[in-house]
């Protein structure tokens, strides 16, 4: 039987064997997951064809971006169905459609910003747009910032620096907004989720998280609820410890946790466990995807064990389905 997570309204059905894949073609780690208006999912990954998009069902329909990306991280859709792809390998944002046509680009293809200097990118690792259309820009592993731009690409302000006070952030790892224009920013290391208005006003934080990753603004209007990915331990010293993910969390508007999915028991590939949620997106039947850099991240969790073959095909993206009965 499939495992079941969750609890009351917020249980899902792991779909086992989701991604159903051509002859010879592996995902590796899934960094970021998107859903367009058709529920057709786009799974930014590592592997040799960086783009593979599925239907619902997980039947492969094409893939894109051979030869464009270096490495993908981040992956956002708006509502017209233009994917915005970060790339922290070449240091860039492009925008593209959902045939892989690139419509801007943000950043210059392999040339960083000098390290931690605050000026964009380096190694940027998420995307996000405000009700105006403006970008929001995450960066990232060589930089302590969030920077914003105009839907056309020119820089308007950035905020941040290394730190742990409020508005410092010490790998800022992904970015989302809601439909007020707040800016909700995953401030990995320091394990909280930092809350800003849209011109980088610190407003408030969320805390009791483990190494926060991945994030997800689910639901329009004024109250929405988000889903966030957990990464679990990164140190020897607590990597057998207990409820420390990797997993799930559903909290709401003012980060209360609602539900709590997996990572109680560690991270695994058994039906029910997560590797190393990267990126999640939700469909509009409400069941959720999870990207995941299970390869990256499989001797950091198991040293001393071999990975199995189906980490790099497939087992980094898990699609949870959820229970409606």
């Amino acid at each position: 039987m499939p495992a079941i997570l969750g609890t009351g309204e917020h249980r899902y059905r792991v779909v086992e064997n989701f991604a159903k894949l051509p002859d010879g073609c592996q995902l590796t780690d899934v960094a970021s997951v998107a859903v367009d208006s058709r529920d057709r999912v786009y799974v930014f990954n590592r592997g040799a064809h960086p783009m593979v998009v599925l239907d619902r069902e997980g039947n492969f329909l094409r893939s894109w971006g051979e030869g464009l990306f270096s490495r993908a991280h981040g992956l956002h859709i708006d509502a017209d169905d233009n994917l915005y792809c970060t790339d922290d390998g070449d240091h860039t944002v492009r925008k593209c459609t959902t045939e892989g046509k690139v419509l801007l680009t943000i950043g210059i293809p392999e040339k960083p910003s000098p390290f931690m200097s605050g000026d964009p990118f380096h190694r940027c690792t998420h995307t996000a747009l405000s009700p105006k259309g403006e970008i929001y820009v995450s960066d990232g592993y060589g930089n302590a910032r969030v920077h914003k731009f105009t839907p056309d690409g020119k820089l308007m302000r950035s905020w941040g620096e290394p730190g742990t006070d409020p508005g410092q952030f010490n790998i800022v790892h992904n970015i989302v907004t809601d439909a007020d224009g707040w800016v909700y920013v995953a401030d990995r290391e320091n394990h909280r989720v930092q809350v800003f208005d849209g011109d980088g006003k610190y407003e408030t934080q969320w805390n009791n998280l483990h190494r926060p990753c991945a994030l997800c603004c689910c639901g329009g209007g004024r109250s929405p609820t988000f889903v966030i990915g957990e990464l679990g331990p990164g140190m020897a010293v607590n990597r057998k410890v207990p409820n420390l993910g990797p997993r799930l969390s559903i909290v709401d508007a003012k980060g209360k946790r609602i539900a709590r999915l997996g990572g109680e028991e560690g991270p695994g590939v058994a039906s029910g466990k997560f590797l190393a949620p990267h990126g999640i997106a939700l469909d509009s039947k409400g069941d959720i995807y999870v990207g995941e850099v299970g390869v990256t991240d499989w001797k950091t969790s198991f040293p001393d064990e071999d990975m199995p073959a189906a980490v790099r095909t497939t087992r980094c993206l898990q699609k949870l389905e959820r229970v409606r009965e």
